[in-house]
């Protein structure tokens, strides 16, 4: 028995069955661009009782082929699985039968189809509002974790090494000041030469130095130093962390019975909290240093006069409520960057995500803290 059926204009296939063995003798060119017919035709031909046990085919009148026959012969094969069907495929082309081997060594993901599908918008904003609220969740989870870990440091049950402490701290701190002192100084010439510009225009150049003093101490001189150390010291946080992930150095705490949590994050964390203070007053001696380069070099102030003006502007409670805020600030980058060295993935790739992610939170965090301040200040008159 013998049957022809032509799926496209420029190939088809001829289907011939002896006892128990289906032949199909493919013929014609099979390439993408001449493809117009539906394959489902030619499987609904085989889909007939009494079913074959085997498959064979026949390749002599085959002219050139593309991706166009292995997709057929891979609905061929998904044909015989679903029926338990044997396959000979030796009388296919040596090229076609190694790339069909080839691309059954590695099986389809299951999920891989899914992921094409096209989700509506609200779909999408619906998923990240869940994945919004499982990261939300699993940081107030580390910090509680944390926050129990500082209460065993207080009463001196926290197991880490002094020496990891001195190592974060000096990476923190005296490792820091140079780019701090870079940015800082920028920041305040930034700020001095936006004001001399509008302030010239009424003679009111001495309070170049109020803006400066009070705009730094209060709120730039914490946030840009807070925005520095994210950078720098947060994503190597969750590199570091990530890294011994990796090479489940963190698994071989947890077995020795060492909580990872006291002997890893504790150190870093105490380190960054006591430096970002420092950090910050420093931050605000340059800034204001550099406001005075834009105030003695291009509005003609007295160095001695700009500095007084400064000390007059700017209160005890600016200064300490911006030390207050970049205190918080540390603590909200080193446990960001914990939290995702913590939750990296068991590739390296996945340490540069780790990385990366820990900026973004970190800087999200910063900036969403200074608005609550911004807020509770004003309510208290501060």
């Amino acid at each position: 028995m013998a049957s022809s059926i032509h799926i496209a204009p420029r190939h088809g296939v001829a289907v011939t069955r002896s006892g128990d063995t289906l032949t199909l003798h493919l013929s014609g060119e099979w390439l993408m661009r001449h493809r117009g017919g539906d394959v489902t035709r030619i499987l609904s031909t085989l889909d007939v009782p009494p079913m074959p046990r085997r498959i064979a085919f026949e390749s002599s009148d085959l002219g050139e082929w593309d991706s166009a026959l292995l997709t057929f012969l891979e609905r061929v094969a998904e044909f015989c699985r679903a029926r338990r069907i044997e396959q000979d495929r030796a009388g296919l082309p040596p090229g076609v039968q190694r790339l069909l081997q080839l691309a059954e060594t590695v099986p389809e993901k299951k999920d891989a189809r899914a992921a094409e599908s096209h989700e509506s918008f609200v779909t999408r904003v619906g998923a990240a509002t869940i994945e919004i609220s499982r990261s939300f969740d699993e940081f107030l989870d580390f910090f509680g974790r944390v926050t129990i870990a500082f209460w065993r440091l207080f009463r001196g049950k926290a197991r880490f090494r002094t020496s990891d402490l001195m190592i974060a701290i000096q990476d923190c701190g005296a490792n820091a000041l140079g780019i701090v002192t870079l940015i800082s100084y920028l920041v305040g010439v930034i700020l001095a030469f936006m004001g001399a510009v509008q302030l010239q225009k009424f003679g009111a150049q001495i309070y170049v130095a109020d803006l400066v003093g009070i705009g730094v101490t209060r709120d730039m001189g914490a946030m840009m130093t807070a925005i520095i150390m994210a950078g720098r010291t947060g994503a190597a946080f969750a590199a570091a962390l990530g890294t011994m992930k990796v090479t489940q150095e963190i698994d071989a705490l947890a077995t020795m019975g060492i909580s990872p949590l006291e002997f890893l994050v504790l150190p870093r964390v105490v380190a960054l909290v006591l430096m970002m203070p420092l950090l910050c007053l420093y931050s605000d001696v340059v800034a204001i240093l550099g406001g005075a380069t834009i105030g003695v070099g291009m509005l003609g102030l007295n160095f001695t006069v700009f500095i007084h003006e400064v000390a007059y502007a700017v209160t005890m409670t600016d200064v300490i409520g911006g030390l207050f805020k970049g205190t918080v600030y540390g603590a909200l980058i080193a446990i960001s960057g914990c939290l995702r060295g913590f939750q990296c993935g068991n590739s390296s790739s996945a340490v540069g995500d780790a990385a990366t992610e820990a900026v973004v939170m970190s800087i999200v965090l910063i900036v969403s803290a200074c608005g609550v301040f911004a807020v509770i200040f004003n309510i208290l008159g501060l």
